[in-house]
């Protein structure tokens, strides 16, 4: 045991023969290290423009319905009746009247052949 760990820590298995299947092994460790380590990276980054997005959302959200609000209150008949009294036009004191046109019949061919 005292050995192992001696021989461990002096890294001869990086020395002696054989040694480049472990240099192979490492290397790829290191390898797959390094691609973890991008992927947490870039997930991070995901997750910091996905908060970002919400952020920006409920903002949005916000504004429309302040817009929304908004135009409500202009479409209403007293608000446009306030702002058109000073150029003197003023809401309608008789509601409107339906005006119905009436269709003159069309005369088939025979009807205007006998007149």
């Amino acid at each position: 045991m005292k050995g192992g760990v001696y021989s461990l820590l002096k890294a001869k298995y990086l020395v002696d023969q054989g040694s480049m299947k472990n240099w192979r092994f490492i290397l790829f460790l290191v390898f797959v290290a390094m691609l973890m380590v991008a992927n947490s990276h870039n997930y991070e980054k995901k997750v910091y423009r996905i908060s970002e997005m919400k952020d920006e959302i409920q903002k949005l959200r916000a504004e429309f319905v302040a817009r929304r609000s908004e135009l409500m209150e202009l479409k209403m008949e007293s608000t446009v009746a306030a702002k058109m009294e000073p150029r003197g036009i003023y809401p309608a004191t008789t509601p409107p009247e339906k005006i119905v046109v009436a269709k003159k019949k069309e005369e088939g061919f025979f009807e205007r052949l006998w007149q």
